[in-house]
């Protein structure tokens, strides 16, 4: 995995953003235009009414509704956590070439959240259809404060 790369910043403060509209479960993605830095869709955690709504889920959803025209392998996916299993494998199929997050499926799972142990390298370098370059810890401490604040909620701690 890659480290933080300062361009992308302004679209981790869009999903931290996002994030923060959804206090209990902050899972949020943003897909970007490479070329144009174009906003396509943004989604944010719906589980509490579909267990498959997870942030990149909904965000991937709203993109191939947009009526707008891309082409998914000229884009990155920007989401608060790195992708799920599932989520990964679904931004596998939609061949988005790259992925950008924040909080690591460890410190999730750290945290209490429920995550499979594989994480998002595992999936995609199973994946030999596609390539995706996989850039963690970008906005880290944003995002991991805003999971351990849902954390802490949940268990009924304060810090």
């Amino acid at each position: 995995m890659n480290r933080p790369d300062n361009k992308h910043d302004s679209y981790m403060k869009i999903a931290t953003t996002l994030a923060r509209d959804c206090p209990s479960n902050p899972f949020a993605a943003v897909l970007v235009q490479r070329s144009t830095g174009e906003i396509i869709a943004s989604g944010v955690n719906a589980a509490n009414q579909n267990p498959l709504s997870h942030g990149e889920i909904v965000c991937l959803n709203a993109a191939a509704q947009a009526r707008c025209s891309f082409e998914w392998k000229n884009t990155v996916l920007y989401t608060t956590a790195e992708p799920c299993c599932m989520c990964m494998a679904a931004i596998l199929w939609c061949r988005i070439p790259e992925v950008v997050f924040g909080t690591s499926i460890e410190t999730l799972r750290r945290l209490g959240w429920d995550q499979f142990t594989l994480n998002s390298l595992d999936v995609a370098d199973a994946a030999t259809f596609a390539d995706c370059r996989i850039t963690q810890g970008v906005s880290e401490s944003q995002c991991d404060a805003l999971f351990e604040s849902a954390a802490d909620a949940r268990h009924g701690n304060s810090r």
